[in-house]
C-alpha cells in the first residue's frame, strides 16, 4: 500500500491523522486539507494519507480482496507499522468512513485504545441502503440494480485501468454523479485522474461489499470521542438520510450539512472540511491521551516512508 506522509514527523507530533479517500478515489482528494491542516489545527500535526488497495498508487489485489474487512485489515496494518504511539484521528470519506467503521467493529480493543477523535464525510454506517442517486425511487432501483450488474462485470476484468483513455468522455457524468452545484474545471480534472488511477477490480469489486455493510453498531465506538460528520444536501450517493443512524448513535457528533456540495465535499467545500477537521484534532489532544503503557505495547517507531503493508 501507498502511504503518503505530511508535516510534523511521528516523534515531534501532537497528533496523526489518518485520511482514507472514497471509492475509485486516491490520497489526492485530500490535497486542500494536507496543505491547510497544519495552519488550521494550530499544532504539530502528522498526516497520513493511504491509497487504498486497488487504487491510486497501491498495489492491486486479488478477487477476494476486494471488501470492507480487508480494508479494515489493511488500516490495523497501517497504525501498527507507522503510527504505534500517539493519539490517532481517522478522517474517512464515503468508502474510507465505511473502512473506519469496519476497523472498529472488527479491532474494538484497538480502536478504543488509539483512536481519539474521527471525521465521517459523505459516508454511512449502512452502506448503499440510502442511495437513490437524486431519483424518483422506481428509477433508482432499476439504476442501482444496473450498477450492481455492471460492477459484477467489471470485476471479472481483473487490475487492468483501459478506461483512462475515456475519462474525458465521462466527465458529464462524473459532473452529475458526484458533484452539487458548482466544481471548479480543477477538481473535475483530478477527479477524473483518480477515478482512472483505480482497477477495473476496484470499481466493481467493493460494490458488493458497501451493499451488504450495516455497522450501525460500531458507532458505539464513537461515543466517547469527538466526531464531525459532514454531508451535502446534493450528495446522490450518501445522501443527506445516511446520517441519520450516524446522529442518532452519536448525539454529540458535530454534524454539518452543506449546501449546494455533492458527494465532493473535500473538492466542493475545502475550507468547511478543514475546519471541521483542525476541531476534531483540537479537541482529541485536549481531552484525551494515550496511556503510557498502552502505548509502549502498541510498537516503536519506523521511518517514514511508503510500506507495502497486508
Amino acid at each position: 500500500m501507498h502511504v503518503a506522509e505530511y508535516g510534523a514527523s511521528a516523534h515531534a507530533a501532537d497528533v496523526t491523522v489518518l485520511m482514507l479517500h472514497g471509492w475509485t478515489l486516491d490520497h489526492r482528494l485530500w490535497s486542500r486539507q494536507i496543505d491547510d491542516l497544519p495552519d488550521r489545527f494550530g499544532g504539530a500535526v502528522r498526516i497520513l494519507a493511504i491509497d487504498l488497495r486497488g487504487h491510486g498508487e497501491s498495489e492491486g489485489c486479488a478477487a477476494d480482496g476486494t471488501t470492507l474487512d480487508r480494508l479494515a485489515d489493511d488500516l490495523a496494518a497501517v497504525l501498527r507499522e507507522r503510527a504505534p504511539e500517539g493519539p490517532v484521528v481517522l478522517v474517512g470519506h464515503s468508502l474510507g468512513g465505511m473502512a473506519i467503521l469496519e476497523f472498529a467493529h472488527r479491532y474494538p480493543e484497538e480502536f478504543g485504545r488509539r483512536v481519539r477523535g474521527a471525521a465521517l464525510v459523505s459516508s454511512s454506517a449502512e452502506g448503499a441502503a440510502h442511495t437513490n442517486y437524486g431519483l424518483a425511487p422506481w428509477l433508482s432501483t432499476a439504476l442501482r440494480q444496473f450498477e450492481t450488474n455492471g460492477a459484477a462485470l467489471l470485476a471479472k476484468l481483473g487490475p487492468w485501468r483501459p478506461h483512462r483513455p475515456l475519462m474525458p468522455a465521462l466527465w458529464p457524468a462524473v459532473r452529475w454523479l458526484v458533484f452539487g452545484d458548482r466544481v471548479s474545471c480543477e477538481a473535475m480534472k483530478l477527479t477524473l485522474a483518480m477515478i482512472s488511477c483505480a482497477s477495473l477490480r476496484s470499481i466493481g469489486g467493493f460494490r458488493p461489499s458497501i451493499s451488504r455493510m450495516n455497522r450501525v453498531d460500531a458507532l458505539r465506538a464513537l461515543a466517547d470521542v469527538p466526531v464531525a460528520v459532514l454531508v451535502g444536501t446534493r450528495d446522490r450517493l450518501t445522501p443527506v438520510k445516511c446520517t441519520e443512524a450516524m446522529t442518532a448513535a452519536l448525539p454529540h457528533a458535530e454534524l454539518q450539512v452543506l449546501d449546494g456540495c455533492g458527494h465532493m465535499p473535500p473538492l466542493e467545500c475545502p475550507d468547511t472540511v478543514t475546519n471541521a477537521l483542525a476541531q476534531v484534532c483540537r479537541a482529541a489532544t485536549r481531552e484525551s491521551s494515550i496511556p503510557a503503557q498502552a502505548a509502549a505495547e502498541s510498537g516503536s517507531s519506523i521511518p517514514a516512508q511508503p510500506v507495502a503493508v497486508g
